[in-house]
């Protein structure tokens, strides 16, 4: 592992342990060239899966740009770091299990409305509203009435 600090190749490991859900192992390093101790995290990939986009472009899918854009919709709300992490590490699972290595954005979109809608409906119309592109306030209302017409309705408090 690379010193982000250095860049030298020669680091070790302190301390390893697995997160809470143990869906992913927190490494604590040092580098033996500088002593900066910096943090990694080593999760399991089931497959490398490429996103089509609506355009037809193929690119790799990045779980980082995944979390960012929940982070946005969940922007000032009161959902805690460790369900976030837990819902976008569960979208992944899900994107690779489903035995295809190209995913469309579109499916990736409709995961990710789909666990919004679960956590907090305020973030899933903001998602929601960017996903699909809202342009006029209707598009908001339809988002709306979607919501109310779920009888499991979305726990947000």
């Amino acid at each position: 592992m690379r010193c982000p600090s250095c860049g030298s190749l020669d680091t070790q490991v302190k301390d390893s342990r697995p997160t809470e859900d143990s869906a992913v192992i927190r490494r604590r390093r040092v580098c033996l060239s500088c002593n900066f101790r910096f943090t990694t995290f080593e999760r399991v990939q089931l497959r490398e899966l490429t996103v089509i986009k609506r355009n037809g472009r193929r690119v790799p899918f990045d779980r980082d740009k995944l979390m960012r854009s929940v982070q946005v919709a969940l922007r000032k709300r009161s959902v805690e770091p460790e369900r976030i992490e837990q819902m976008v590490s569960k979208i992944v699972r899900e994107l690779e299990s489903m035995g295809e290595n190209e995913v469309t954005s579109e499916t990736i979109g409709e995961a990710v409305m789909q666990h919004l809608r679960e956590i907090d409906d305020v973030a899933y119309v903001r998602f929601a509203s960017v996903y699909r592109n809202f342009r006029e306030a209707k598009d908001f209302r339809a988002a709306l009435d979607e919501l109310r017409g779920d009888d499991d309705g979305p726990v947000s408090k």
